[in-house]
């Protein structure tokens, strides 16, 4: 039972993160069937980024460096990303996406941000800011 406004929103946030859950596992398999979320999101950092050292993208998501390296390798067998010589360090490489990862990524957000924009369309613009602003300030105390 909801008591108050803490317990309100603890609730809702664990509704929103178990669909969230759901959503990402969804759009990965979009990409390919056999891609998980979590190399689903190294995707959408390479887009971000454009390219980027294997060891920034470990220290983005906070996790080792061999979990890392199986999900690149997934990525690479599927054709996903590929690896480049380093221009300021020879010994080391950087990660981006091919240009098949790249189109399958941006097909796949499109798509997300597709399904977003339907279930909202009742929604105002300042209610959309709104949550925006109050979810980014959420997440800038997390």
């Amino acid at each position: 039972m909801v008591t108050g406004p803490a317990e309100a929103l603890e609730h809702e946030l664990a509704v929103l993160l178990r669909r969230s859950r759901t959503i990402n596992r969804e759009t990965a398999r979009s990409v390919h069937p056999d891609l998980e979320p979590e190399a689903y999101s190294l995707l959408v950092r390479l887009d971000i980024v454009g390219d980027s050292r294997p060891s920034d993208l470990a220290a983005y998501f906070g996790i080792g460096k061999p979990t890392l390296s199986r999900q690149v390798q997934l990525l690479e067998r599927l054709g996903l990303v590929s690896r480049e010589a380093d221009p300021t360090d020879g010994r080391a490489v950087r990660l981006k996406l091919s240009p098949e990862g790249l189109e399958k990524v941006h097909a796949a957000r499109a798509a997300r941000r597709q399904r977003l924009h339907d279930r909202l369309t009742d929604w105002s613009a300042e209610d959309m800011t709104q949550l925006a602003t109050l979810l980014g300030k959420l997440n800038a105390l997390l």
